[in-house]
C-alpha cells in the first residue's frame, strides 16, 4: 500500500522553488514546506496591505495576516487554481476581517501606519509629499461606502483583477467595476475638494 501511495506524491524539485507559477508552488507546497514559504513570501505584502488598509491598526494586520497564511496552509489542497493564488489568499483574508468586525465593535483608528509600509529610497521632500498625499488618499477612502472602498483596495492597493476582486468580494464582474468606478469618481472629487 505504502508503494503504490509513493507513486502519486512525487517529491518537489528543486526546480519548483525557482518557478514563476503559484499553482505549481501550491501543488508542491502540500507535501513540502519551501514551496509554501515561496509562496509566503510573494505575496506577504499584499494581503498585510490589504488587512492593514482594512483595519486601520498594524497589530490587527499583522495578527489577520498571520491567521491567513496559517489557514491558506492548512487548506492548501483547497486551492485549484481556478484563479489567481492571490484572490485565494486575499478572499481568505477578507474573512477573516469579517471575522474580526463580527468580534469586535470599535472604529478604526487612523491608517497612519500604512504610510510605513517598505518602499524605494525617494529624497526626503519626495517621502513628505508622497506621505501626505497617502494620507489624503487613506482618508477620503475611509469616507466612502464600505464595498466601495473594499474594491478600491482590492483593485488598485492589492493589485487584482476585476474578476478576482469579483471572486473575493462575492459579486459579479460588473458589479464590481461600478463599485471601482464610482468610488473613484467620488475619491477624486474627495480630494479635490480637500485642497
Amino acid at each position: 500500500m505504502q508503494s503504490a501511495m509513493s507513486g502519486f506524491i512525487r517529491p518537489v524539485q528543486p526546480a519548483t522553488l525557482g518557478c514563476d507559477d503559484d499553482f505549481t508552488l501550491a501543488r508542491a507546497a502540500q507535501i513540502d514546506p519551501q514551496a509554501f514559504a515561496e509562496l509566503y513570501r510573494r505575496h506577504l505584502d499584499r494581503v498585510y496591505r490589504y488587512l492593514l488598509i482594512q483595519s486601520g491598526h498594524k497589530q490587527d494586520a499583522e495578527d489577520l495576516t498571520a491567521q491567513t497564511f496559517l489557514e491558506a496552509l492548512q487548506h492548501i489542497g483547497r486551492f485549484r487554481g481556478e484563479g489567481e493564488f492571490a484572490a485565494w489568499l486575499l478572499s481568505i483574508a477578507r474573512h477573516r476581517w469579517l471575522d474580526r468586525l463580527r468580534q469586535i465593535k470599535r472604529d478604526p483608528l487612523p491608517l497612519d501606519e500604512a504610510l510605513d509600509l517598505p518602499d524605494g529610497l525617494p529624497t526626503l521632500d519626495v517621502q513628505i509629499g508622497e506621505k501626505l498625499q497617502m494620507r489624503a488618499v487613506l482618508q477620503s477612502l475611509r469616507a466612502l461606502a464600505p464595498e466601495r472602498a473594499e474594491a478600491i483596495t482590492l483593485r488598485i492597493f492589492s493589485d487584482l483583477s476585476m474578476a478576482d476582486v469579483a471572486g473575493v468580494m462575492g459579486k459579479s464582474e460588473a458589479a464590481v467595476k461600478m463599485l471601482v468606478s464610482r468610488g473613484l469618481a467620488e475619491l477624486r472629487k474627495r480630494l479635490a475638494n480637500s485642497e
